[in-house]
């Protein structure tokens, strides 16, 4: 193994790596009996997709968490793969067609759909080049996409099935739809928006002529279809009314006045206008009072079947037309303003068009009531908690499910139509004529909703229909790691799908992981111009540092505020990790040339510490020395970390497990026992071998840990540490396991003891500007017999910790002149300091940034106290404003507290 370069640098080690484990073959997976298996399936990001933020914590999470389990030992699977995306991917098609000058229609759908899957090929496989780049350790052999064969096999499977038990069927019905794609969308796929609006009143002349009723809406130009008015029938303002008739205004249609319960008698003035066609509530009305049903807008929301002077015009051109005319023909009452919820398209975002339409549907309610006891029995496990009754609720008030779709990129509905008798079949190849008349056929032009193909993700990728070996072995798969906004969407509908087709849940768990916000808390948009680009990150930082900083910058399911700022830690900590290592291989080899080479000690109170034994076969190249307090901390604590760590990932704590191996590694090893190594050291070729080994165990133990967080950095520094026996990748390592043994409470106490009276030390001499140079002595002053016992044995590393010169270890002394004192731990900590520094110039120093810090901590004070900035200034100035006050706070009792000390002296 080479010697590692002076510094760290991220683009020379990641894709080299990275390339090196998939040549090895390290994330592959196969059905092995001998072994219990892990799975994970991806979240199939859409074939149009680049990585952005969202992707980045999404799939760090899962890597984290398929190679924890890789090194616990299990057959660890991840399956890849990307989702045909149909609206999505038909509107980037379309745009490239437009910029032709053409539209798909002008090509025709079998060019059409040529023209996508070209640009499949072309551009769909950069998010997986992309999720590479993240470290994402896939079994990228089994790569699959939502309408490769198999997958199109396993949909028209479903379809079939679902049909043959009457849980699919045709009917007209109100759906949302989207004039821009001109498509059916599902309810979860037209999510509301508060708009400010207006609220209209018009007035409708009776027939007998004694008056008018006046109605309110929100959408004038669907008077056009209106056929009835409705109130409820305990309004008492209107129960004379009930049986009449009153005109259309502009149209003159006869419209009934009917009564019906649905009515809100709160809203506008009580009375509504019906439009069976355009509102669900009046479709609802509309078959109940066996009303017509007049659909008075065209696919792209113009309108038809109206008078001629509205005929083709725009909806929004028709609504203001009508309100001129209206107002000029005397039926235009009141406008109010309006704020209301209105559906829009998850993908163009125009406003969806309630609409009557043939569609094809999915019964829910009997497909939901597995998925319900699933989570209900704790079979299936949400993480955090609280999305448990998100998704019962959900669940228990399910609606059925549109699957159809008008546009031509998807799973075409395996639905035949005679041409002759309209009778309708179902097949997954096309008849060749109607079983029943004989007569030619042909296909619905239809496709299935993108998510009819994902909902059978978690075993279609693993075979189903056909039974195959990976799906005896991997299903049902174990973790779900995904977010909130695709609860109902993909989950539900998967637990759903894997009780239909499997009889068993897709998965035990779902981790529901926040969304990713600015520092400010606003949703990263292109909009906004807010976006931090992950690969930008990469390349500037490093891969690692963006994965720690994911998974470090929020606890479990919340929300994530990042700035560009907050990724130096994570490349910190991967150069203070590199430094560490070069410190430890200049140092010397362990016994033998690896870790593995020493066995670790256990604690002995007879001896006051065990021995580095070296096992059969070894041959150390000096004596083992006896272990120090510091040696049996250092080793101590990595038992802690360790099974913090494990008890953090396995209970989805991604931030607490990343903090303890920062905590570790950084200041237990890295700022503490890297230090206390280069004193033990020299003392004896024994004591350098003992803590050879020590170092060389605790930093490779360490770095296996840190591995699933960091991957690259880990593996790369793990390959100059290997022990002689291991395999070839730290991916293939074992988990480290916590040994009791090892663990010393005894010598964790005494070393947090010496570590804060090191720490009271440096700190005086930080605050009292003691140059670095001068070596002041210390005293200790404690009571107990065992402090002092403690504290004497560790005199020459005291004094090189603290910088220190003699160390004076008593029950009582009295305190010299010109000196500092704190009390740490029981024990009195004086520095004396005559000589050392300008007491009266550092008193004066210190009374000057005390007035300094009270004149700004008044202004600061102030500016909170004055209501034109709190009520006016963006909240995160006006947040920034508050820590700022609470920092220099803090900065003036601390200063305050160094004046004290000086002046005492």
């Amino acid at each position: 193994m080479t010697e590692l370069p002076p510094q760290y640098n991220p683009q020379a080690v990641e894709e080299p790596r990275y390339q090196w484990w998939e040549a090895q073959g390290l994330f592959q997976a196969d059905p092995d009996p001998k072994r219990t298996p892990y799975t994970i399936v991806i979240p199939p990001p859409n074939v149009t997709g680049i990585l952005h933020m969202g992707h980045a914590l999404n799939n760090t999470i899962q890597d984290i968490l398929i190679r924890y389990k890789r090194m616990q030992g299990f057959n660890a699977l991840w399956v890849p793969g990307t989702d045909h995306a149909g609206i999505a991917t038909q509107n980037v098609v379309e745009r490239a067609l437009a910029k032709e000058g053409k539209k798909r229609q002008d090509v025709g759908r079998e060019a059409f759909i040529q023209r996508v899957w070209q640009w499949k090929e072309q551009y769909g496989s950069t998010i997986l080049y992309q999720l590479r780049r993240l470290g994402s350790s896939c079994d990228w052999r089994r790569t699959r996409f939502t309408m490769d064969e198999g997958l199109s096999e396993a949909v028209l499977e479903v379809f079939l099935r679902l049909h043959k038990e009457g849980l699919i069927y045709r009917g007209h019905y109100i759906i949302n739809w989207c004039p821009r794609c001109q498509t059916a969308l599902a309810d979860e796929e037209a999510p509301r928006q508060q708009t400010l609006g207006k609220l209209y009143h018009i007035r409708y002349p009776l027939e007998d002529r004694s008056g008018h009723i006046e109605v309110a809406t929100t959408r004038p130009e669907t008077m056009l279809g209106d056929t009835a008015i409705a109130v409820h029938p305990k309004d008492k303002r209107y129960k004379a009314l009930i049986g009449k008739h009153a005109i259309l205004p502009l149209v003159n249609r006869r419209l009934p006045i009917i009564a019906d319960e649905l009515v809100d008698k709160s809203f506008g003035t009580g009375a509504v206008k019906v439009t069976p066609a355009h509102d669900p509530a009046d479709f609802q009305m509309g078959k109940k009072h066996k009303l017509e049903f007049i659909n008075v807008m065209t696919d792209d929301a113009h309108m038809t079947n109206v008078p001629k002077e509205y005929e083709g015009l725009d909806r929004l051109e028709a609504r203001s037309k009508l309100i001129i005319d209206l107002e000029k023909a005397g039926f235009l009452g009141a406008i109010d303003e309006h704020p209301h919820n209105v559906g829009h398209c998850y993908r163009c975002h125009t406003a969806v068009e309630p609409r009557l339409s043939p569609q094809w549907f999915v019964k829910m309610k009997p497909l939901a009531k597995p998925a319900i006891e699933a989570v209900k029995k704790g079979t299936i496990k949400f993480h955090p908690k609280r999305w448990t009754k998100v998704y019962l609720n959900w669940m228990e008030n399910i609606e059925d499910w549109c699957i159809s779709r008008q546009i031509w990129w998807g799973h075409r509905l395996p639905v035949y139509y005679c041409e002759k008798c309209e009778h309708t079949m179902v097949a997954k190849a096309a008849p060749a004529k109607c079983s029943k008349c004989s007569g030619p056929v042909r296909q619905d032009p239809d496709v299935l909703d993108t998510w009819f193909s994902s909902w059978l993700w978690p075993f279609s990728t693993l075979g189903w229909p056909q039974q195959t070996k990976d799906l005896e072995h991997f299903y049902p798969t174990h973790t779900l790691v995904t977010a909130q906004e695709i609860i109902f969407f993909w989950v539900a509908r998967m637990v759903m799908a894997g009780y239909f087709c499997m009889k068993a849940p897709p998965f035990t768990d779902v981790y529901i992981h926040g969304t990713v916000r600015d520092i400010t808390g606003k949703k990263m948009s292109k909009s906004l111009g807010n976006i931090i680009d992950p690969l930008d990150i990469i390349k500037q930082y490093g891969t690692d540092a963006l994965r720690y900083t994911l998974v470090t910058a929020t606890a479990i399911g919340q929300d994530l505020f990042l700035s560009e700022e907050r990724f130096t830690a994570g490349r910190n900590f991967a150069n203070k990790l590199w430094n560490a290592t070069r410190f430890v291989m200049s140092a010397g080899p362990a016994a033998s040339g690896s870790p593995g080479a020493r066995q670790l000690p256990s604690p002995s109170a007879s001896a006051g510490g065990a021995q580095l034994a070296a096992p059969l076969g070894a041959r150390p190249s000096a004596s083992p020395a006896p272990i120090t307090i510091p040696d049996r901390w250092i080793l101590s604590r990595l038992q802690h970390t360790t099974t913090r760590v494990t008890n953090a990932l396995d209970a989805y704590q991604f931030n607490d497990a990343a903090t303890a191996l920062y905590d570790f590694l950084w200041h237990d090893f890295c700022d503490w026992y890297v230090e206390i190594a280069k004193v033990q050291m020299p003392q004896s070729a024994e004591a350098k071998a003992t803590t050879l080994a020590i170092m060389h165990k605790v930093l490779e133990t360490g770095l296996r840990l840190l591995h699933p967080v960091m991957p690259f950095v880990t593996e790369e520094l793990w390959q100059h540490l290997r022990p002689s026996d291991a395999g070839p990748s730290i991916m293939k390592a074992p988990w480290p396991k916590a040994a009791k043994k090892l663990t010393d409470d005894e010598a964790e106490a005494q070393f947090a003891r010496f570590a804060a009276v090191v720490g009271a030390i440096r700190t005086m001499r930080a605050e009292l500007n003691v140059p670095p140079d001068r070596k002041p002595p210390v005293h200790l002053i404690t009571p107990q017999a065992a402090v002092r016992q403690f504290f004497e044995s560790q005199q020459p590393l005291l004094q090189a910790l603290a910088g220190v010169a003699e160390v004076h270890v008593a029950a009582q002394a009295q305190k010299p002149k010109d000196a500092a004192t704190a009390v740490v731990e029981g024990i009195e900590v004086i520095l004396p300091l005559a000589g050392l520094i300008d007491v009266a110039k550092e008193r004066e120093r210190k009374q000057q940034r005390v007035a300094e810090l009270t004149k700004h901590l008044q202004q600061a004070e102030a500016r909170l106290k004055d209501s034109d900035f709190t009520d006016k200034a963006p909240a995160e100035i006006v947040q920034g404003a508050r820590e700022r006050k609470q920092q220099l706070e803090e900065d003036l009792k601390k200063t305050a507290a160094q004046l004290t000390v000086l002046q005492a002296m």
